[in-house]
């Protein structure tokens, strides 16, 4: 009887401290959260890309456009002052001599040309009295000219000096004034033949002789030509 009481008590200690046991809080299990490391090539790849970089814009200003050129139309005259004298004893077919422009070329009111333009002329034929049978004759024609830095070709009229035989003075000196006896050139149209002017102040060429009555156009002495062919000059 002892032995039953004291088994009942001991059942009844046992549940009771399994009560207990079961009535107290449960630990709440831990979460770890991990953070996954950033992989290499991530991380490089966000460090070594660079911001866009903005072009930066160039400071040299586009060329200006090309300006039209100006076009002294044929037929226009051009006076010239010759630079040094040229003859037909010492000179030959293909010399060049230097001479400047006389008078501005304008169109429109607008110089195009200033006056003193160097030109160069050339001697497209040249006959001695002492070699040539009959009278000595020079012909001259323009062959350039420089305006602004820049040289034009141009193709002009000729101009002929030519004496009319033994004992008679053709042309007029560069400071005559009057005629003496005939001055034979070429102007716009004209050929061998063509009167040039009647004296030294209207523009006449300058012509006189050396040696045995050879034909000499003198430094100083203005000619007259025209243009044949229009002439183009850069604008500015």
């Amino acid at each position: 009887m002892t032995m039953h009481n004291s088994l009942t008590r001991f059942l009844v200690l046992a549940g009771i401290i399994a009560l207990v046991g079961c009535s107290k809080p449960g630990a709440t299990p831990t979460t770890s959260t991990s953070t996954a490391p950033t992989s290499g090539s991530d991380a490089t790849s966000t460090a070594g890309s660079a911001p866009n970089s903005q072009s930066v814009p160039d400071a040299t200003p586009p060329p200006a456009p090309p300006s039209n050129p100006v076009v002294v139309k044929a037929g226009t005259p051009l006076v010239v002052t010759v630079d040094q004298s040229v003859n037909s004893k010492t000179n030959n077919s293909g010399d060049h001599f230097d001479a400047s422009l006389a008078a501005p070329v304008t169109i429109g009111g607008e110089q195009v040309i200033p006056s003193g333009a160097r030109v160069v002329g050339v001697v497209t034929d040249a006959k001695s009295a002492g070699k040539f049978k009959g009278h000595a004759e020079i012909t001259v024609t323009l062959d350039s000219i420089n305006v602004d830095g820049a040289r034009y070709p141009l193709r002009t009229t000729y101009v002929t000096e030519a004496g009319k035989g033994r004992g008679k003075r053709t042309g007029i000196g560069a400071g005559g004034g009057a005629v003496v006896g005939g001055i034979i050139g070429a102007l716009a149209g004209g050929g061998k033949g063509a009167a040039t002017g009647v004296g030294a102040g209207a523009g006449a060429a300058g012509a006189g002789f050396t040696g045995d009555r050879d034909v000499e156009i003198s430094a100083e002495t203005r000619l007259h030509f025209r243009l044949k062919d229009p002439l183009e000059i850069n604008g500015k």
